[in-house]
């Protein structure tokens, strides 16, 4: 560990590749944590089969591959596929554990999750798989850093799709009522808005962005059918430090984490850098009660 510490800060080329590709990687994490505020702002639940909503989505690209499509067409294919599975669960399940208590919500999408890790595995196996998108890599700096195309592609699409999560919840009318049902459903539902169409299409949408964001993450790196967990840590982890609805701030965690993430598996091994996202979620849930204490007020 203290060697590849000592590697880390002697050599800024390599501290530098180790960095950028971490950004890279954050972007992915960042789409994905989109979906996850939507769900918790709009409808109150903690979507903690959200991991294994980025893995379908990755399953549905390696199939349009193994079909015969070219891989990019896998991005968009995705997250048509899982809108349509994010909406059929949320009339299938979710429905009924809106406006009940979180942990109810909790542990319904916790069965989900093991539900759909368990089917993943019966139909693809427990091998790892990945897309090859046949871009190539771009190298700089001599070739000290190398940067692979499709995570530069993902970084782009990623930071567009943020980009027009905003604009649709700012200006397109369904986004409005998004945004109307959010901050009080039942005001929203005396003006007209019929907010359990407005739930069913939050969700969907959340499918559609995990679709999009398994898809970058077949092509960038690899998948299986137990690596959703990493994911929704992750997801929740980006939510709680950016704050419900804030899409910058979404932006901004998920490329710190990618980059934190990717600089913790370079310094303490590949095998502890699970380890270290999920004792990072610690800190932060800590941090985050403390901050909340400090604000508390108590009426006398």
């Amino acid at each position: 560990m203290l060697d590849n510490l000592s590697l880390f800060f002697q050599y800024p080329s390599l501290a530098a590749d180790v960095i950028v590709n971490g950004l890279l990687i954050g972007a992915i994490f960042a789409l994905a944590a989109y979906g996850m505020a939507l769900v918790w702002g709009v409808l109150n639940i903690v979507n903690v089969v959200q991991g294994e909503l980025v893995v379908l989505g990755g399953y549905v690209t390696f199939l349009a591959v193994q079909a015969g499509l070219p891989p990019l067409l896998g991005f968009p294919l995705s997250a048509a596929v899982m809108f349509c599975v994010g909406w059929f669960i949320y009339r299938a399940i979710i429905f009924r554990v809106v406006d009940k208590d979180i942990f109810i919500s909790i542990l319904a999408t916790f069965g989900l999750s093991i539900l759909f890790q368990q089917l993943a595995n019966a139909v693809f196996g427990s091998d790892v798989r990945t897309v090859d998108a046949g871009l190539g890599s771009l190298h700089l700096f001599d070739g000290t850093v190398t940067l692979s195309y499709v995570k530069l592609l993902a970084f782009l699409l990623a930071l567009g799709a943020g980009l027009t999560l905003w604009l649709f919840l700012r200006h397109a009318r369904l986004g409005q009522a998004i945004r109307a049902t959010a901050q009080n459903p039942r005001a929203a539902r005396i003006l007209g808005i019929d907010t359990n169409r407005v739930y069913a299409m939050t969700y969907a949408l959340n499918g559609a962005l995990c679709g999009a964001a398994g898809s970058l993450a077949v092509m960038a790196w690899t998948i299986h059918p137990y690596i959703g967990l990493p994911y929704t840590v992750r997801s929740f982890m980006v939510v709680v430090v950016a704050g419900v609805g804030n899409v910058a701030g979404v932006v901004a965690a998920g490329l710190g984490l990618g980059a934190l993430e990717n600089v913790a598996g370079f310094v303490f091994g590949v095998e502890f850098q699970i380890a270290f996202v999920f004792g990072l979620m610690v800190v932060i849930l800590v941090w985050r009660n403390a901050m909340a204490a400090r604000k508390r007020s108590y009426l006398e």
